[in-house]
């Protein structure tokens, strides 16, 4: 969503905060603050559905239009505020999504819940690629990558542990009190923003959405974000429908659910790392066909595992291991085609994945609607198998390499 040259010449070897790793960290659990928010809408689902009267498939586009906002209105605000102090738009984006929690937690209607997930979602688009470019022109340039790893790894934590932790809070106490949980966490992460964060962080340049649609004519470019497109509409597809989908092991208890994403989160996070790994040894593309291949073969098999709470165990560990392990080979392999573009890419590609939720929710919701939820398995494979067919019909240079 942003690409930014991140000092002058005589700066490059300077950090730009005191202390870089205590602003970083906050920055790094603001991240997960927000992707508490998002990803724990995926668990609440079903007390949605109750409370508000309606049906899992209409609740479940509450993440549908939360991911679509991220994805559409994140690399506007970005080119928007691109001149602005790091501080001020972290703190602008930190209040409005609280801002659009707490419209959440008041909502009497769906209506009004989708409204205040769309304020919120402005919030989550504009933050987190602003936190990841100034975590990065904090600290000394050798420890940038590091730094971008620190903050990323919020989303990491949210998936594993808020958004489980929020599934278990709202199966006890009510949908509704999640969201002002999440909204107590917002207001820490503002005075930690305001207090840690240094007044004036130097970005030399900013990369609008002009730039990032002219590499959009790479037609290897488009293919590769096509797969991440594709991948990660058949990872989110079954997550965000976990609550329903699992209704009967789970037996509508929040705490089982909740543990079935914390497994997910966990297992998926090793998942990643050993991608990662592996990529450096055989090649982004062949650890993504592997990866792939792993997450067609749950998918065929979820519709078998919906009845008790140890299969449901069972394969959700089964799938967590391909299910993010597309990630990192996935931007291997983008900045291996345009290195000296590799900020905006993965950006692009952090869009894409926002795009992926939004079609989970949409394409879930009529799945379930035509096929039953124990089907989504079913829908959820065929994507992936488009997606490893458009991936094989590509090579990067780095996979030739």
């Amino acid at each position: 969503m942003v690409n930014a040259t991140l000092e002058t010449p005589h700066e490059a070897d300077q950090p730009q905060a005191t202390n870089p790793w205590l602003s970083v960290s906050m920055l790094a659990f603001g991240v997960f603050v927000v992707g508490t928010g998002e990803f724990v809408l995926a668990g609440l689902l079903p007390l949605l559905s109750s409370s508000l009267d309606i049906a899992p498939s209409v609740a479940g586009q509450v993440i549908t239009i939360f991911a679509l906002t991220c994805a559409i209105a994140g690399p506007v605000l970005v080119g928007v505020t691109g001149g602005w102090e790091r501080r001020t738009v972290l703190l602008v984006a930190a209040l409005v999504y609280l801002f659009g929690s707490v419209w959440t937690a008041l909502a009497p209607s769906y209506a009004q819940v989708l409204i205040g997930q769309v304020v919120a979602a402005l919030g989550v688009g504009l933050f987190v690629p602003t936190a990841t470019v100034t975590a990065a022109a904090m600290v000394l340039r050798a420890h940038r990558g590091r730094a971008i790893a620190l903050v990323v790894s919020g989303f990491t934590a949210a998936t594993a542990l808020g958004a489980p932790l929020g599934t278990a809070f709202g199966g006890v106490f009510g949908w509704r009190s999640t969201m002002w949980l999440a909204t107590g966490l917002a207001a820490l992460g503002v005075v930690g923003v305001a207090v840690f964060i240094p007044k004036s962080i130097r970005i030399a340049t900013t990369t609008g959405l002009l730039q990032q649609l002219r590499l959009l004519r790479n037609p290897q470019i488009l293919a590769v974000l096509g797969v991440t497109l594709l991948a990660f509409t058949a990872v989110y597809l079954p997550y965000t429908y976990m609550g329903i989908i699992f209704a009967t092991a789970t037996q509508g208890n929040g705490v089982y659910l909740a543990g079935l994403m914390a497994t997910l989160g966990v297992i998926g996070t090793i998942g990643n790392l050993g991608a990662g790994m592996l990529a450096d040894r055989v090649g982004g593309q062949k650890v993504v066909a592997i990866a792939l291949l792993w997450l067609i073969v749950s998918m065929l098999i979820l519709p078998l595992t919906t009845e008790t709470l140890a299969s449901a165990f069972a394969i959700i560990a089964f799938y967590g291991i391909a299910a993010f392990a597309i990630t990192t080979p996935q931007q291997h392999r983008l900045i291996s085609l345009k290195p000296e573009a590799a900020g905006v890419l993965v950006s692009l590609n952090q869009a894409i994945l926002y795009l992926a939720i939004a079609l989970s929710g949409s394409i879930g919701g009529l799945g379930i609607e035509w096929a039953g939820a124990g089907n989504l398995g079913l829908v959820a494979a065929a994507l992936a198998a488009a997606a490893l067919l458009l991936s094989a019909s590509m090579r990067s240079s780095a996979d030739r390499s």
